[in-house]
């Protein structure tokens, strides 16, 4: 029988359930969380997954806040940086959700991996939102449902990679956050289901008219993605895509800006604003670390981009 996972608090910084190995783990996690942040993390990933060898399987449960608790094995290299309260996970996506608690809107979380987007926006504080959280990976979907489990099974959980369109592909990978159907047919791996974004719509999945915000972690077959999905990108949606630090041609925010109606959105951290952009040199600044992935936005929306506008009108007077 699985033992209990242990319990830590964001908020609080209470760690229960752990015995004194475990807790020695868990400050040399936020140690190396904390010295390796004035890096981009390079190197934590590694060292995190040596220290889990050493200690027992059982889960970590992380109350993100009082409405959302987020289960992965203890000492996961990826996750395990959210032990350290300082350390925010993808802050300028949660700086958009924080803002947008008041619209209705679904959250299409697609290459969800363990789901951490959809507890967080489905919960209270982030407006108790619709989600559907899109895993192709069999170890990462077992995570995922369990996620969707201990939080009451409030969001919806579908078990296939988003592509251009229906059909079949083979997933590949060693790390849970980097499968991918964009590698070779031979580097092993599973066969999934594969959907178009659009396919949501045809089978009942989301609505022809609404708001959407559209998380694209799908690890190299972005633009594939946002071709699948044209019926859906006409509605009030916004895609947000990972654009990885190594790729120097910036292809995903190329493809947004000169193949799609989309204004292309980025957030500048010198500006500490999300900036509408026509041209990609920004990223030339922007992308200093090339072992790390930067969100770059989508939107053909009106509203979607008046409500950005009103949010860097609020941070700007926050900074004044």
């Amino acid at each position: 029988m699985a033992q209990a996972p242990i319990q830590f608090d964001r908020a609080s910084g209470a760690l229960e359930g752990a015995n004194l190995w475990e807790r020695t783990a868990a400050l040399a996690l936020v140690t190396g969380s904390k010295i390796s942040s004035h890096f981009s993390h390079m190197g934590y990933i590694a060292c995190a997954n040596l220290l889990r060898k050493t200690l027992p399987e059982r889960n970590i449960a992380i109350r993100l806040n009082p409405d959302a608790v987020f289960e992965f094995p203890y000492g996961d290299g990826y996750w395990s940086k959210l032990l350290n309260r300082s350390y925010n996970y993808e802050d300028e996506l949660e700086v958009l959700f924080a803002d947008s608690i008041d619209v209705d809107y679904t959250l299409l979380d697609c290459g969800a991996n363990y789901g951490y987007w959809s507890v967080l926006v489905s919960s209270k504080p982030f407006g108790s939102h619709k989600a559907i959280a899109i895993e192709p990976s069999g170890q990462n979907y077992t995570k995922l449902a369990n996620n969707a489990r201990v939080n009451g099974n409030r969001f919806e959980t579908l078990k296939c990679a988003i592509g251009a369109a229906r059909g079949t592909a083979r997933l590949s990978g060693t790390k849970h956050e980097a499968f991918s159907i964009a590698g070779a047919p031979s580097a092993g791996g599973e066969d999934v289901p594969v959907l178009a974004l659009d396919n949501l719509i045809d089978d009942g999945k989301v609505a022809a008219h609404g708001k959407y915000l559209i998380k694209l972690d799908v690890e190299g077959v972005e633009i594939e993605a946002i071709k699948g999905g044209a019926r859906l990108l006409e509605t009030d949606s916004v895609i947000m895509c990972e654009e990885h630090g190594s790729d120097r041609s910036h292809a995903v925010s190329r493809f947004i800006l000169e193949q799609t109606p989309l204004k292309l959105i980025v957030f500048d951290p010198r500006s500490n604003r999300m900036e509408t952009v026509t041209e990609l040199s920004i990223l030339d600044r922007i992308k200093v670390s090339t072992h790390v992935g930067y969100n770059v936005f989508g939107t053909a929306s009106a509203f979607w981009q008046d409500r950005i506008d009103a949010l860097n009108a609020k941070t700007a007077r926050r900074m004044q």
